[in-house]
């Protein structure tokens, strides 16, 4: 466990140092230009209807935009990757701007979220406000008070922190604030169901395993896909819109479940990594 934990930490300074010209092996979610892989589901509308353009591209920036909503009207919505994935390490880079759409809640002032081993976009209820899953969530510096990101929070799931069933919505971590429209650099370390971590820039802020679906907090979905206690090894990665203007510049993913089963591959491959790191 302690040799998967550092895993994470070799693998984002990977990332930090190869913003311009990815590395072989890294799997650029968000391209650049356009939304191509990805499926949009938002509350009260069909599959890949982006209602107010909700999720956009432009200028190289992935935008998640409410200038043509009149209201929010609990309008929740995803942007699903499109392929399944079990083991790997995630780098997004994103920053709140501007203002909340008029009649967001207040616990989703700058607030979006990186929802991990979720459900598959068509499996979403017409009316499904949260999909099944584990949520990195993104939090922007209210400029009054402390507001950690990267925290859990539980969608239809629970979790095991310490050997404990976490069965609470919400689990803070240990990062720092960041207010203002600065960039930051987070990361998730996803291994099947065994260890997962929050990381912020360099920093764990937050580790459990066991992830599991159970708990509330999620309306409108399949009762079929709420087995409680089922282990959750694998699923989609997607991005909320949840009222708050957000900007993405990079969404990347390393898959690791080649080099699950080979402890010595997997040795292999992080000594490659480091190496190339280290030459740059």
């Amino acid at each position: 466990m302690k040799k998967l934990l550092t895993v994470g930490c070799l693998l984002l300074s990977l990332a930090c140092s190869a913003q311009q010209k990815p590395k072989k092996g890294w799997i650029q979610l968000f391209n650049g230009k356009d939304l191509k892989n990805w499926d949009i589901k938002i509350r009260g509308h069909k599959l890949n209807d982006n209602f107010g353009n909700t999720f956009r591209v432009e200028n190289g920036i992935l935008q998640v935009r409410y200038d043509q909503y009149k209201e929010w009207g609990e309008l929740y919505g995803h942007m699903f990757y499109r392929k399944n994935f079990s083991a790997y390490l995630l780098i997004a880079e994103y920053r709140f701007v501007g203002e909340q759409v008029n009649g967001g809640p207040a616990w989703a002032l700058r607030n979006n979220g990186l929802m991990l081993h979720g459900q598959s976009a068509a499996s979403m209820g017409l009316n499904q406000d949260f999909p099944i899953s584990l949520e990195n969530q993104l939090l922007g510096g209210n400029g009054k008070d402390p507001r950690s990101t990267a925290n859990l929070c539980t969608p239809g799931t629970n979790v095991v922190m310490n050997g404990k069933l976490i069965t609470e919505h919400c689990i803070t971590s240990t990062s720092k604030t960041y207010d203002g429209e600065q960039w930051v650099r987070v990361g998730a370390l996803v291994l099947g169901d065994s260890v997962i971590k929050h990381i912020v820039f360099n920093d764990t802020v937050i580790v459990y395993n066991k992830p599991q679906v159970g708990g509330g907090n999620v309306t409108g979905a399949d009762p079929a896909l709420l087995k409680e206690g089922r282990l959750l090894t694998e699923g989609t990665i997607s991005i909320q819109s949840e009222s708050a203007p957000t900007d993405f510049r990079k969404i990347e993913v390393f898959d690791l479940s080649p080099y699950m089963k080979d402890p010595k591959k997997l040795d292999a491959i992080l000594h490659q990594l480091q190496e190339e790191t280290r030459t740059k």
